[in-house]
């Protein structure tokens, strides 16, 4: 990637950021898709090299201008709405998360881009079984399916060189302070109970540094296009565990209050990755084990202080 020139949306978001210096210190050209609104103190954890460059996916014009001006070799699709918010309207997922997609693709259609990589969900998949292996519950992933279904059908009419991944627990420094391992973690340090969900739900955890790596990695392989890849390590982890694995690393005095709180309307209970398939196509696979990258976490956990909300126990 050095010297390449890199459009990323969504580089103020929890993986934008780590992606986006991981590309810096590669010295690549960077230009960030920045939602006008985005709070200054984001914007300004920039990279310094990064170019700032207004663009609303809901408004086709900004992110048609936005493609001009940067001209992308490689463009990473990670902006959306709803990805911890279960409860998004889905008009509005609608219109960021599929409409922002198709306005992303149409602009490209005008540049020599040689790779664009669309960011989707684990959650697309719901119950594996169901509907060929696609049954998202939730109105978040139901845009990121369309999204998808937009994108391949993109590949197949234009020959866009487009490739989906679908990252699936992801965890790491600067992830939402509501979600889950962050609620975890600060409940623990701070001594205090933590309720959750009875927690049999199993998840794929992956580190977000193995996230960025996988990222840059399918980015940079030929002969993708069009392909669907999974971004996991293959194996999963009951959330009740994990807690309390937490609460093992840290010597917490507080409770873990299993059962505290409902499971979700429509809780889908074993999502994995299918890490071969991904390793075949790209050599890629996860580096950072569950044990490494809670300890990392609360590393992170025990040098910062975070006043964010507190919302115990919601897998995100």
């Amino acid at each position: 990637m050095t010297g390449r020139r890199v459009l990323i949306t969504g580089a103020t978001g929890f993986i934008g950021q780590h992606l986006t210096r991981r590309l810096a210190a590669m010295n690549a050209e960077i230009w960030a898709g920045v939602f006008p609104q985005e709070p200054e103190e984001r914007v300004a954890a920039l990279p310094a090299g990064a170019e700032r460059l207004p663009l609303d996916l809901r408004d086709p014009a900004t992110v048609g201008d936005a493609v001009a001006r940067s001209r992308p070799e490689y463009i990473f699709h990670l902006a959306a709405v709803g990805v911890t918010e279960p409860g998004i309207d889905p008009l509005t997922a609608l219109t960021v998360n599929v409409g922002g997609t198709v306005a992303l693709l149409q602009a490209a259609q005008k540049q020599a881009v040689e790779r664009i990589l669309l960011l989707g969900t684990a959650y697309e998949y719901g119950a594996r079984e169901a509907l060929e292996g696609l049954d998202p519950f939730n109105f978040y992933a139901a845009s990121k399916a369309a999204a998808w279904a937009f994108a391949r059908a993109w590949w197949r009419v234009a020959q866009t060189p487009v490739v989906i991944a679908r990252p699936f627990q992801v965890y790491g420094p600067g992830q939402p302070a509501h979600t889950l391992l962050p609620s975890v973690i600060r409940a623990a340090l701070a001594g205090e109970d933590f309720p959750m969900t009875p927690g049999e739900q199993e998840r794929d955890f992956i580190y977000v540094d193995d996230v960025v790596e996988g990222l840059l990695v399918i980015a940079a392989t030929p002969g993708i296009e069009g392909a669907s890849l999974d971004l996991g390590t293959g194996q999963s982890h009951a959330i009740r565990h994990v807690v309390e694995r937490v609460w093992a690393l840290t010597g917490a005095q507080g409770c873990i209050r299993v059962g505290a709180l409902p499971y979700r309307p429509a809780e889908v209970m074993h999502l994995v990755a299918d890490a071969d398939h991904t390793a075949r196509l790209t050599g890629w696979r996860a580096k950072v084990g569950l044990e490494e990258g809670l300890r990392r976490m609360i590393d992170h956990g025990r040098q910062t202080t975070d006043d964010g909300p507190r919302r115990g126990g919601q897998v995100r």
